[in-house]
């Protein structure tokens, strides 16, 4: 009988694709297929021709671009060079997961079907278009698939002699057990920033724990939005960037979230454990030190301060010792209760945590061998980076604006990394963020006579800092800035430093300030107005156009 093994892929951004994928592989795991649920990078794409069924869950970032953790995998698969029949052998199906607001809904989904089918693959089904527009978001396409899927994929499979499909009132067991290590046993600390010399340049797995400098406000205190401009030392970390790169930031949770989480599930934050994967051949979380303790694995591993979704209920209901709370927890992770978990946890951005609170019973009961499957990963955060480094060498910049915001909760919603960064003071001693750059996409022309139209309302103006300061080093002229904000004396970053390039003509640079007269002055009226200008350096100077929110 034909080997019953399933591989889920995924190429995810937000973290959706990746839910979507697990649950693939827990309900695999209900019908006994051995099953792998990875992401397209970190499988090699070569196996692909051993593999008898794949399903892949791909969403679409941007302008229909593959996630970042699939670029890889796109480039191999579209090399020219690729034989026709390479994937004859292979049963595949794939989940698009878009929103139908954009121009290019599901572009990848549809891209990589229509490339698995050219190279020889055999469609299950078709391609399954997960909108976010819809009033149950994508699980109004997701559910109805799977089930389609499931009944083709156990036609092709059937279940072993004796063996039935595991009822979903059954349990699964966790994907790692959490062995605590006996209170006295010897241990290197662990909750430090691995300080090890860099093989290479960072990145994800081997981030560079980089210095807070300075830590500066940069808007009015009277003003209601609180903008810092934050300065790391990036010496000797091997890292190098351009004008439009990006720094990826991995944040952390506040101390009191962290103290919170621990009382709620009855856990002893200085014990010390060791992770081991239920089924041989599963990974170990990259990034968790082993052993570990559960103060670490809470404040840097798990994000108990995101919207938990769909799966966090489902989970939820299994541990539940309370009738009426796992009633409303079984609700919640039913098609049918999807607009009334809308309305709970989306629309108000309830948090992990604050769920939790709201599931006392439950949550006490909650086996600490589950952690790691019912709360998904901190992910980290990309910034424009608003420096160059040849105009500050051994420095990265950033500007940001500190997210919060009311909703019908009574305490304000604030943004996890912002709120982390803006609370980290350099003069209270040594101060570390662990970061990696990542190519962004903006590229500045290489040319020195090619101008460059920017525009950049509020913290938008961030690349266009770096990029200036990089254009001004090199000594190339026809630098236009539009830069917006609300008010000259509140917001108005960085004007020092536009006023002096101005003034030695190395920049033209207009302002909108949109409050500080009766009507209402935007950067596009400015466009409007010098019209004439920006026409002639698009006429005949060729110029390039750049636009950041």
């Amino acid at each position: 009988m034909a080997e019953r093994r399933l591989l889920v892929l995924f190429g995810s951004q937000t973290g959706t694709a990746q839910d979507t994928a697990e649950r693939i592989g827990r309900e695999a795991k209900r019908r006994h297929l051995r099953c792998r649920v990875e992401a397209l990078d970190s499988c090699d794409v070569a196996n692909l021709i051993h593999e008898p069924l794949v399903v892949f869950v791909c969403a679409t970032t941007g302008q229909g671009d593959p996630p970042d953790n699939m670029k890889m995998f796109w480039r191999f698969l579209f090399r020219k060079n690729l034989p026709a029949g390479s994937l004859c052998q292979l049963d595949y199906a794939v989940l698009g997961l878009g929103d139908s607001s954009y121009p290019k809904f599901n572009f990848v989904a549809k891209k990589l079907h229509k490339r698995l089918l050219q190279l020889g693959g055999n469609p299950l089904l078709p391609v399954a278009l997960g909108d976010d527009q819809h009033d149950l978001g994508p699980d109004a396409v997701v559910d109805p698939w799977l089930m389609a899927l499931w009944d083709k994929i156990l036609a092709l499979y059937p279940l072993p002699p004796g063996l039935e499909i595991i009822s979903p009132d059954v349990r699964l067991p966790p994907k790692y057990t959490l062995h605590y290590l006996p209170e006295d046993s010897p241990h290197r600390d662990s909750d430090l920033l691995q300080l090890a010399a860099p093989q290479a340049a960072p990145c994800e797995l081997h981030p560079f724990p980089a210095r807070v400098v300075s830590n500066q406000r940069v808007t009015a205190q009277s003003h209601f939005q609180d903008v810092r401009l934050i300065e790391f030392d990036i010496a000797d970390s091997g890292i190098t960037f351009s004008a439009g790169d990006v720094v990826m930031i991995q944040p952390q949770n506040c101390p009191e979230d962290v103290q919170q989480f621990c009382q709620l599930l009855r856990l002893e934050p200085h014990r010390h454990f060791v992770l081991e994967p239920t089924e041989p051949g599963t990974p170990l979380p990259p990034l968790l030190p082993q052993p570990c303790t559960i103060q670490y694995l809470i404040t840097h591993y798990l994000d108990i301060s995101c919207v938990p979704r769909r799966s966090f209920f489902e989970l939820l209901a299994y541990f539940s010792t309370n009738e009426l709370e796992r009633e409303k927890l079984q609700e919640f992770s039913s098609a049918q209760g999807q607009e009334e978990l809308y309305s709970y946890c989306n629309r108000p951005r309830r948090t992990t945590l604050e769920a939790l609170w709201d599931f006392p019973h439950t949550t006490c009961a909650i086996p600490a061998d589950y952690l790691l499957d019912l709360i998904p990963r901190i992910r980290p955060r990309a910034f424009s980076i608003a420096s160059s480094m040849l105009a500050h060498p051994e420095r990265l910049q950033i500007l940001m604006a500190v997210v919060q915001y009311k909703t019908r909760l009574s305490k304000p919603r604030r943004g996890l990394c912002s709120t982390w960064l803006a609370s980290l003071n350099p003069e209270q001693g040594d101060v570390r963020v662990p970061l990696w750059v990542k190519k962004g996409g903006m590229k500045f022309p290489a040319d020195p006579t090619t101008p460059v139209i920017m525009i950049g309302p509020g913290t938008g103006v961030a690349p266009f800092r770096a990029a200036i300061q990089e254009r001004v080093a090199l000594g190339h002229r026809g630098n236009c800035l539009f830069f917006g904000c609300r008010h000259k004396s509140k917001d108005f970053y960085c004007q020092t430093e536009w006023e002096e390039l101005v003034a030695k003509g190395l920049l033209t640079l207009f302002t909108a300030f949109s409050r500080d007269q009766e009507e209402k002055v935007y950067v596009q009226h400015r466009i409007q107005e010098n019209g004439r200008l920006v026409w002639e350096l698009l006429s005949s100077g060729n110029a390039h156009v750049y636009l950041a929110g």
